[in-house]
């Protein structure tokens, strides 16, 4: 009898064993960093591409012998926890994308000139860290010669911070480094923990197994792939406090809280890298009442290595300013959801809307139900960026256009102005000796989570070149929205911690705000590794909403031209000049070179088919744009009325070699302040994915009665694109102008 309970416990032990095993993926084995399949490019490839560039700034007579190169400085692949999230079946995704996809991707798919891998770091292992740097090496490789690269590949990662006020949140960073040697990299990437950290942990063992074994259409490899990651994830130790960086282990999870923090690690680090901020104007990553105020401070911000901002990405445009704000404080500091203004419908104030609503058709009186709605007010304050659950039974057509700029070139999910572009370049930092401000350059980027770095060479591919993903039937659990409660005429009080991971916010809504992304362009002496990071480094960079738009932006000087990006002191008229031209437009398919590098497999798995193939045709630039910031120079002046948007605007003949203008500012020696100068270049109208946003109907009084969304799930075809036409453009880094002596202590 004992020998067969024995048995029976050992069996029993196995099973358990088993069932542990399949819970944290003892039996897979994760993708790694992939087989980078395309070899170097034909030299005709990038010469022919670089000729075409050569002989549309000759015709415009742009006068400079440098090199315009596009790139991507922002790619998840599924090292990113939230990208493995995404390759999953619940999800209705293609599955794993490592990093040798978005090596072959930017190089034959997007014909890119350079790039960055950015994976999230708080999740990173060693062993992932390893695989980032070995196949960025190895896509180095393959480049050609060190002088004449066909692409080069930087090596990097994003810090991904979330704070729950605007006082604690420093936003997500991107850092990039210069070199990719083991001698000349962090031996750990550095992330942000705390709140970002909590959302990406891993599941509990049991719902992992659970998950498994109920794997819809029985893709049990995949979920267990995905136990595997979390495992890995779960093992991490943190590293330990005060121990100077070179002194840490290899295998410790390195977290910091603050810019600060990072910025002062990378010091210790001592190697050359560049941190750029990314669409800090994002409310489905940023609180209401962000303000680049709490980074200005000289203990948040280091000016040698913040030297870029994404002002556009997948996610949205974050260039522009606006008065009106999500929540405003009394003066106990006490919030307050602010009254609609003129193209804007604050989400606190939609809240009381619609539970008055219902109150009122419930035959409750006028006060009764006023005072419902100022109470869902306030409740959907407190939930933070978990506002949407306030409401029980409030589908995304009750939430219309509620938070979204309405005038605004494809702005983000619920724009928050504070995080703008613009208002960052607006604000003074008083509390100095000296005061102090932001001088970026512009970039754009993809912020795929695909592997699909440069993915707006084409206007396809919703469903891979943007992200959203969703289930793709009812039947599956919906792992990215609320459960909907039954309505009722009352908010309820919503704890955000309660909440799990990406249920907290706003996943139905924001599918309707992905794009396919933007770019980074340099002005680079020639296309070596060197030249494209001295270009990043003087900011002599541009940022594109996708199309690969020819942009200058120069002072001019008896000295000579001052390009996009320098500061200048100055105390005469300033003379500008603007050059662009347009992107080519594009023919269907891929090139030959595509399909001589690439098995049709790869093509149609990673490419979908399309390629950057362009014509001999350039789309028209139909008008110049020009904005005029003047930075604070007392704390006490309106940003609103230091941003002039537009400050001037020229209207381009059709002339199929560009636009080109020159104009002078007298107002800016009679000023007697710094200004900040920059130039918009504005493409003719195309379709875009994504580009009408919620595509709403409105009203006479301008409300929005019957939103279009363009979901991520099964509500949305898989293969509809949401297409609606946009004027895309191209934003020059800013020229920014001091007068002579210019003093800033005392103010």
């Amino acid at each position: 009898m004992g020998k067969w309970l024995g048995a029976a416990v050992g069996v029993l032990l196995l099973i358990g064993a088993g069932l542990y095993g399949i819970g944290v993926g003892w039996f897979v084995e994760l993708d790694g960093a992939g087989r980078i399949e395309g070899a170097m490019l034909p030299e005709r490839v990038t010469a022919d591409a670089q000729n075409a560039r050569r002989a549309a700034a000759e015709a415009i007579e742009a006068g400079t012998d440098r090199q315009i190169l596009f790139g991507d400085l922002h790619v998840h692949t599924t090292n990113s926890l939230d990208a493995f999230l995404m390759s999953l079946p619940i999800l209705g995704a293609e599955g794993a994308h490592p990093i040798a996809d978005a090596c072959d991707f930017a190089r034959y798919c997007a014909a890119l000139d350079f790039w960055s891998i950015n994976d999230h770091a708080e999740v990173a292992t060693p062993k992932q860290w390893s695989e980032a740097k070995q196949s960025i090496r190895q896509c180095n490789a393959v480049a050609g010669a060190a002088d004449n690269p066909d692409m080069v590949s930087f090596l990097g990662w994003e810090w991904t911070q979330a704070g729950l006020t605007p006082e604690n949140h420093y936003g997500h960073k991107n850092v990039i480094f210069r070199d990719t040697a083991e001698d000349a990299v962090p031996r750990r990437p550095i992330g942000a923990g705390g709140v970002i950290g909590a959302v990406f942990a891993g599941a509990p063992l049991l719902s992992r197994i659970g998950a498994v074994l109920a794997a819809p259409g029985g893709d049990r490899k995949r979920w267990m792939e995905w136990a595997a990651y979390n495992e890995g994830v779960t093992n991490l130790k943190p590293c330990a406090e005060g121990v100077p960086v070179r002194e840490l282990p290899d295998d410790c999870l390195e977290n910091v809280a603050t810019p600060a923090e990072l910025f002062a690690k990378l010091n210790d680090w001592g190697f050359d890298s560049i941190v750029i901020p990314h669409n800090y104007s994002w409310g489905l990553a940023s609180p209401a009442g962000t303000r680049w105020d709490f980074q200005l401070d000289e203990s948040q911000n280091d000016p040698n290595l913040q030297i870029l901002v994404e002002t556009h990405s997948g996610h949205g445009n974050s260039e522009e300013y606006r008065r009106w704000r999500a929540v405003t404080y009394d003066a106990a500091g006490e919030p307050i959801c602010p009254r609609p203004s003129e193209n804007y419908l604050p989400n606190c104030w939609r809240a009381g809307q619609i539970i008055q609503e219902r109150c009122l058709a419930d035959g409750e009186d006028a006060a009764t139900c006023e005072g419902r709605a100022a109470d869902a007010r306030a409740k959907h304050l407190r939930a933070r960026g978990a506002g949407h659950w306030v409401v029980p039974g409030a589908t995304p057509e009750d939430w219309g256009d509620s938070g979204q700029c309405r005038d605004c070139f494809l702005p983000p999910l619920s724009h928050r102005p504070g995080g703008s572009t613009q208002y960052a370049l607006a604000i003074t930092d008083f509390d100095n000796a000296e005061a102090s401000n932001f001088h970026f350059g512009f970039t754009g980027s993809s912020d795929t989570h695909f592997a699909r770095p440069g993915s707006g060479y084409k206007e396809f591919g919703r469903k891979g070149n943007t992200t959203a993903v969703g289930a793709p039937s009812p039947d599956i659990p919906q792992i990215l929205r609320p459960e909907r409660a039954p309505p009722q005429s009352a908010a309820v009080e919503i704890n955000p911690d309660d909440i799990p991971g990406f249920a907290r916010v706003d996943t139905e809504r924001q599918a309707s705000f992905f794009t396919t992304g933007g770019l980074a362009a340099v002005h680079a002496e020639n296309r070596s590794r060197g030249a494209v990071w001295d270009a990043l480094k003087r900011r002599e960079t541009y940022a594109t909403s996708g199309e690969r738009i020819l942009l200058w932006f120069n002072l001019i000087q008896d000295s000579g031209r001052a390009p996009m990006g320098s500061k200048v002191e100055l105390g005469a008229t300033p003379t500008f000049e603007v050059k662009a031209v347009g992107a080519f437009e594009q023919k269907p398919g891929c090139p030959e070179h595509v399909h001589d590098g690439l098995s049709p497999e790869r093509i149609a798995e990673l490419c979908m088919n399309e390629c950057y193939h362009p014509s001999d045709v350039r789309r028209r630039i139909t008008r110049i744009e020009v904005v005029r910031i003047r930075p604070q120079i007392s704390p006490d002046e309106d940003v609103a009325e230091l941003i002039e948007d537009p400050w001037r605007t020229f209207e381009c003949e059709d002339d199929a070699n560009g636009c080109s203008v020159r104009f002078r500012d007298s107002e800016y020696p009679r000023s007697g302040r710094p200004a900040t100068y920059y130039a918009r270049a504005i493409q003719e109208p195309t379709p875009a994915v994504n580009g009408g946003g919620v595509r709403c109907e409105y009203d006479e009084a301008g409300n929005c009665i019957q939103p279009n969304f363009c979901y991520g799930d099964w509500r949305t075809e898989p293969d509809d694109d949401c297409l609606a036409e946009v004027e895309e453009r191209a934003w020059s880094s800013p020229i920014y102008l001091t007068p002579p002596e210019w003093r800033t202590a005392g103010r």
